[in-house]
Order: structure tokens, then C-alpha cells, then sequence
């Protein structure tokens, strides 16, 4: 019995060694504060450890462990604590000016965008994956992906006729 629990063991630090960036990346790109992503991811492992199972493969894990991220996420952003407080970043870290736009135009994406945007783009997942992580129909992920495109190029531009003034 206590060989199983170290192995057990074993196999949940690999885990977290070969998702942890991963899932902190999804949670902060979510949550858009480096605090709550820390908490989310947290959490996320938390209930890996609680699962203590074994995964059909490594992909299956990591589908996983987003999945539950972001249930973690969709739950604290509809938090009625959350809606009180004011995230403490004026601005999220960019390496220069044009992607601290493209960040801020994200942050300012209303959730269910943020999510498709972040696992698309940043995760490298396709539409038929992300439907399957997010649990939604592939089609909806195509829009919403469609939608948030349109919505970030509008953002985007606003910013530059701003600047033009």
C-alpha cells in the first residue's frame, strides 16, 4: 500500500512539473491578475490530488487539468467578492507598447472570449479540442473565436485612430 501512495505521489509532482506553466498561462490570460491565477492553480492541483488517477495519456491529462482551470476561472470571476474588488495591475507586463495593447484589449474581453483566445493562440489547440475542453459545440467555438476576433481588430483600431489624434 505504500509503495502505490509513492508512486501516487511521484506521479502527481511529474504532473505538475509538466503543466504547471501551462496552467498558470490559461489561468492568468482568464483571470489577468498574477495573484488569482497562483490561487487557480492552486486549486486545479489540489483536485488533481484529490482525482489521484491515473490518465489515458498525457494529452488527456492536460485537457483535463484546463478543463478544471477553467471551470476554476468561469466560478472566482462570477464570485460576488470578486465583482467588489479592483484588480491592483494598472497595466499587465508586455514586452513593448503594441502587445500591451493587444493584452489589454484581451483583459477586456468579456470571458468566454478570453478563454477560446487564450487556449487557440497561446495553447495551440484547435477549435475541435477547445469545444472539447470547454465542453461546447465546435461551431460555437468557431464563433466565438470569430467574435472575438472582430472585437480585438475594432479595439485595436480605435487605439490607433486615438493615437493619430
Amino acid at each position: 500500500m505504500e509503495e502505490q501512495l509513492c508512486w501516487t505521489v511521484s506521479l502527481i509532482e511529474e504532473c505538475i512539473q509538466r503543466n504547471e506553466n501551462r496552467i498558470f498561462r490559461a489561468a492568468l490570460g482568464i483571470m489577468g491578475q498574477v495573484a488569482d491565477a497562483e490561487d487557480i492553480v492552486q486549486e486545479a492541483f489540489l483536485k488533481l490530488y484529490q482525482k489521484a488517477s491515473v490518465f489515458e495519456s498525457k494529452e488527456h491529462e492536460t485537457a483535463w487539468l484546463l478543463r478544471v482551470t477553467i471551470n476554476l476561472c468561469k466560478s472566482r470571476l462570477r464570485s460576488p467578492w470578486r465583482k467588489k474588488t479592483v484588480p491592483l495591475l494598472e497595466s499587465y507586463p508586455a514586452e513593448d507598447a503594441r502587445q500591451q495593447e493587444l493584452v489589454e484589449a484581451i483583459q477586456a474581453l468579456n470571458e468566454k472570449y478570453r478563454i477560446v483566445i487564450h487556449l487557440y493562440y497561446y495553447e495551440g489547440y484547435s477549435t475541435k479540442e477547445i469545444a472539447e475542453i470547454t465542453e461546447q459545440k465546435e461551431g460555437t467555438v468557431r464563433e466565438q473565436l470569430t467574435r472575438a476576433r472582430r472585437l480585438l481588430k475594432t479595439f485595436l483600431q480605435d487605439e490607433e485612430g486615438e493615437e493619430g489624434l
